[in-house]
C-alpha cells in the first residue's frame, strides 16, 4: 500500500475517496530506559532507547493506519500526517490521513 504525505500520487489518479483514516501507538516509558537517557543526556549523544521506541512507534502507527485503509476499501493514504505528544510519561504517535482508491 503508497503512504505519502503528498496529497496524490504521480502517474497515479485517485478515482475515490474511502474517508479520513487514524493509527495511533502509545508506549510506556520504562524507568531504566528513563534513567540511562538521562545519562546520555548529561554527558552528551544521542538516545539509542528513545530513537529506537519512537521508530517502533511510529511503525505501529503507520501499520494500523494502513489496516484500517484496506479495511475501508482504500489502496493508499495520501496526505499522511504524523504527530508525536507526551502524556502522562507514555508517548503517543498518531498518524492520519486519507484512504483512497487508485487508478
Amino acid at each position: 500500500m503508497i503512504v505519502t504525505t503528498t496529497p496524490s500520487v504521480e502517474g497515479r489518479q485517485i478515482v475515490e475517496y474511502r474517508g479520513v483514516v487514524v493509527g495511533e501507538a502509545i508506549l510506556g516509558a520504562n524507568v531504566f530506559r528513563d534513567i540511562f537517557a538521562s545519562i546520555t543526556d548529561i554527558v552528551g549523544g544521542r538516545s539509542g532507547a528513545y530513537e529506537k521506541s519512537l521508530a517502533e512507534a511510529r511503525d505501529t502507527a503507520i501499520r494500523e493506519l494502513e489496516d484500517r485503509a484496506r479495511a475501508a476499501g482504500g489502496t493508499a493514504v495520501v496526505g499522511v500526517d504524523l504527530d508525536y505528544e507526551v502524556i502522562n510519561n507514555m508517548l503517543m504517535v498518531s498518524a492520519s490521513g486519507t484512504a483512497v482508491v487508485l487508478s
